[in-house]
This record gives structure tokens, sequence and C-alpha cells, in this order.
């Protein structure tokens, strides 16, 4: 993994100065660890909207603040774009040109050669629609070329003592609407104070499913349990309703990041 990192790292120095589109997750984090270790000019760049929980915004510019990169919010519209919010299969892509766009248009204003995002080894073998809209925006993926994958990733993580090497995955909250389903900014909250009052409880994984009038709840194995329990039970659902939804189930496969994608 040593031998990886040092690849990546050579990568890095090659691209000079660079644009990072920046999550704060397990990958861009890492990236930024390498960034700041290759001496390359260098700015983080997040971007938030209403796809994105307001806690993950703050995560992000917190770890920029610990790898000492500058950081740079920017805010994105997605939801602008019709053909987005239609969820098509591709949906990601729109996703993804909007923000590559705009990171293009940061990279020429400050001069920085190269945009780079956080895809690793294992996205290869993903849906990953949003990897055209990086390839038609000449975006960089150096953990991809540096043939790194997930666990090597968090692995690599832990050593450098990075605090986001145990950080589950948190895809956009567009990813919680199965395929058709129109996204909508009141929808997208629902689903945000969702998964935010199962985190408060303690649940480390959670994906709320929206299926319109229906949340569909899926856990990790070890908090099924809890589910089971009446008063929480009642509790929950009081709670789920008065967000917006009308009934709420509980999927009995459990948590399983990407499982739309069936």
């Amino acid at each position: 993994m040593i031998e990886k990192y040092q690849r990546l790292c050579f990568i890095l120095t090659e691209l000079e100065s660079v644009v990072v589109a920046f999550s704060g997750g397990v990958d861009s984090s890492l990236l930024a660890k390498a960034v700041k270790d290759s001496g390359i000019d260098a700015l983080l760049v997040t971007a938030f909207s209403e796809t994105m929980p307001e806690q993950e915004m703050m995560h992000a510019a917190q770890i920029g603040r610990i790898i000492e990169i500058p950081h740079l919010a920017i805010k994105t519209n997605e939801l602008s774009n019709p053909l987005y919010t239609a969820n098509p299969v591709d949906r990601c892509f729109y996703c993804k040109d909007e923000l590559y766009g705009r990171l293009a248009g940061i990279s020429q204003v400050i001069g920085y050669k190269h945009i780079i995002d956080g895809s690793n080894a294992d996205d290869v073998s993903d849906w990953r629609p949003g990897i055209k809209a990086a390839r038609l925006h000449n975006v960089r993926s150096p953990l991809m070329e540096a043939e790194l994958a997930k666990e090597e990733i968090r692995d690599l993580s832990r050593q450098f003592g990075l605090p986001t090497w145990l950080k589950p995955s948190s895809p956009c909250l567009s990813s919680r609407f199965p395929y058709g389903v129109e996204i909508t900014r009141e929808a997208l909250g629902m689903v945000e104070k969702a998964e935010a009052f199962f985190k408060n409880h303690g649940f480390k994984e959670v994906r709320v499913r929206y299926y319109r009038t229906l949340a569909s709840i899926e856990v990790a194995d070890d908090h099924f349990s809890r589910l089971l329990d009446r008063q929480f039970r009642l509790f929950l659902a009081g709670y789920l309703k008065s967000v917006g939804f009308k009934h709420v189930a509980f999927d009995i496969e459990g948590f399983r990041s990407g499982k739309l994608n069936d």
C-alpha cells in the first residue's frame, strides 16, 4: 500500500497545481493528504446544495482545516436542471457535469492546471455515470490511476491518523430516490431530517429510501433489533410522519449502500 501511496504522490507532483473536488469523505480526504504531502499548489472545493446534508458540509470544512489546504465552499444548482430532477438512471452525470463545470471555471480564474476527484479503483466496477462527466471535463482521478481500492484507502487513512478512516459512505441524498421518482427540495428535506433522527439516536449507517409517501428504512444488522422495540418504533413512526411521510417500513435485507442501483 505504501508503494501505491508513493505512486499517488508522484502522479500529483507531475500535475503541479490542482483544484480538488472535495467531499470530506474517506477518498477525497486521503487524496487531499497526498496533495499536501506532494507539495503542489491546491484548493479544496466542496459543493453544497439541498442534496447534501448540512453536517457533511461542516465536516468537509473541518477536514480541510486539519489537512491545512485552502478550502472553498460553492453552491451548485443541479435542482434547476429538469434532466436531474426527473431522476433518470444517469442522474449522477448531470450533477457531476454541473460540479465539474464550476470547478473548471474556478481553475481558470486562479490559474491551476488540473481538476482532480476522489474516484478510486473500485469505482470502475460500479454504476458511476459521474465518471462520464469527469472525462468530459478532463478531470483526473489520481486514486484510480494509482490503483488504490477503498479498503486500502481506509487502511492508509488509519495509518496517517486521518479522522475519516472509519467514516461511513455518505452519497448525496438523491441516491435515496428510486430512479424515476422526482427529486424535489421538499422530499430531500424529508430524507435529511429522517436520517438525522437515526444518527442522533446512535445509528451509524442508515438509509431512508423515499417512496413518495412511504419511508423504507435500512439499518446495519447490529442495529436491527432496536427497530423491533415497540416504544422506539412508535417514537420513530411519529417523528417520520411529522416530517411528511405517511407510512414507514423496515427493509428486512438491512443496510446496503447503492442498493437502488440493482
